[in-house]
């Protein structure tokens, strides 16, 4: 999967999250079914977002209902569980331009000679597998009234302004074959879901996505690109990364201006995606001042983890206690004559060891399996993708546990809590589209 659009599930509400992975799982499905096995490879984050548009430009009772959602069967990347995904003129869509995308990329790759495409046999079968995608993508996005020659046609015309690019020229003319193929994808969400007053804003957001999607790309390549000497945008213009970055900022704020002018029946996901994710994609690749990692598991209302010494937070300021305790007070210690609180409803003891892998005393012991009823239980799950993706029992112990991701942080979603910044240019904006639908996160919004 590739993209720069990357939610973490600890950022969206739980029905944006449901929403989100019903779009994913619909457009990993469409591709199946509409080109083949091979071709969900092509699933990508930013394809997605054009089912997103379609279903959000919809009657306002569409995902009400239920209309353009069905159940898919069990898949391993689910923990081989069922679920609702979406379906139907967005997804198609979704997938002939995920598919022609790939198909684009991987020519690119076929072309610089990278990795294992510099292997004559991988980059012939390579290029098969692309003429291939491109004559299924066009028969599909005909289906749906989209001619997708706008998108390979923007990818020849790619080839050629970087062969012809004068030294010094404007980095924005390396992008522009990219930002008309994204303008052209994203007004025509506005034309399946009938609302022709829409195609003007879409196309200009879809535009600038294009020039960030593009701009993002060439800066978090530049290194390896160097080493490889490898043609890459920002060497070749002589744009160095701050300017980069303006460039990237500004296209953010430009997509926020453009989805202001939008109508949409659903705003929340779509708003959380295209002016909030954009940001963090930025952030991502250019970093910013204590941008930190997802702080997975820190609840409202509790003190956030910290890497420093007990009773410290960072830059030597004390960390204040949830109960609002003295932080410099040592813990109270429990005295042997006292009796410590029983009962399900009483409060724990500060003494009292506490957190995953930990027993209570008393607590019947979980159930744990042999050492072949265990390796059989922990094949199954690794083959059905539960231990990396899902929470579940532990295949020995049986205590309940996160997936490894969840556990290990692998997603790099910045700070969960942050403030909606909508909301401090504008506080009716978030009640206006939702974007903190059911979030947690305390901003005023």
């Amino acid at each position: 999967m590739f993209g720069i659009i990357r939610p973490c599930r600890h950022r969206l509400s739980e029905r944006l999250q449901a929403s989100w992975m019903a779009h994913l799982c619909g457009l990993c499905l469409a591709l199946r079914d509409e080109h083949g096995q091979l071709a969900r490879t092509a699933t990508n984050y930013d394809g997605l977002i054009i089912s997103v548009l379609v279903e959000a430009q919809a009657a306002a009772g569409h995902t009400a209902t239920g209309a353009g959602r069905r159940t898919a069967g069990p898949c391993p990347l689910r923990g081989m569980r069922t679920a609702s995904v979406a379906r139907g003129e967005g997804a198609r869509l979704a997938a002939a331009v995920s598919l022609a995308l790939a198909s684009v990329k991987i020519r690119d790759h076929v072309e610089d000679q990278d990795g294992v495409f510099a292997r004559r046999p991988v980059a012939a079968g390579a290029r098969a597998v692309t003429r291939r995608w491109d004559r299924k993508s066009s028969g599909s996005a005909s289906v749906v009234g989209f001619d997708t020659s706008v998108l390979l046609d923007a990818a020849a015309r790619q080839g050629e302004l970087e062969r012809e690019l004068p030294t010094g020229g404007s980095v924005l003319l390396v992008t522009e074959p990219t930002e008309t193929a994204t303008a052209a994808a994203f007004a025509h969400t506005a034309v399946l879901a009938g609302r022709p007053g829409n195609e003007a804003p879409l196309a200009e957001a879809g535009r600038l996505f294009g020039r960030l999607a593009h701009l993002l790309d060439a800066a978090e390549d530049q290194e390896a690109d160097a080493a490889a000497g490898a043609w890459n945008p920002l060497a070749a213009t002589g744009t160095d990364r701050a300017e980069a970055e303006r460039l990237c900022r500004d296209a953010v704020h430009g997509i926020r201006l453009a989805l202001r002018d939008v109508e949409l029946a659903d705003r929340a996901l779509v708003h959380i995606l295209l002016a909030h994710e954009t940001e963090r994609a930025v952030e991502r690749v250019f970093g910013r001042p204590g941008h930190a990692a997802c702080r997975v598991g820190h609840e409202p209302g509790t003190a956030p983890a910290t890497d420093q010494p007990h009773g410290h937070a960072p830059h030597g300021h004390p960390q204040l206690d949830p109960t609002g305790s003295n932080p410099y007070q040592s813990p109270p210690r429990h005295d042997p004559g006292q009796a410590p609180p029983q009962g399900p409803g009483a409060p724990v003891p500060p003494w009292v060891p506490q957190g995953p892998g930990f027993t209570p005393p008393g607590a019947p012991p979980p159930n744990r399996r042999n050492l072949l009823a265990g390796c059989a239980a922990w094949a199954l799950m690794g083959c059905t993708c539960q231990l990396l993706c899902c929470e579940h029992n532990h295949p020995f112990s049986g205590e309940r546990r996160e997936g490894f991701c969840a556990r290990n942080e692998c997603c790099d979603c910045g700070d969960c809590c942050d403030s909606c910044q909508c909301c401090g240019e504008n506080a009716q904006c978030c009640n206006d589209c939702g974007c903190c639908d059911g979030c947690d996160c305390g901003c005023d919004c």
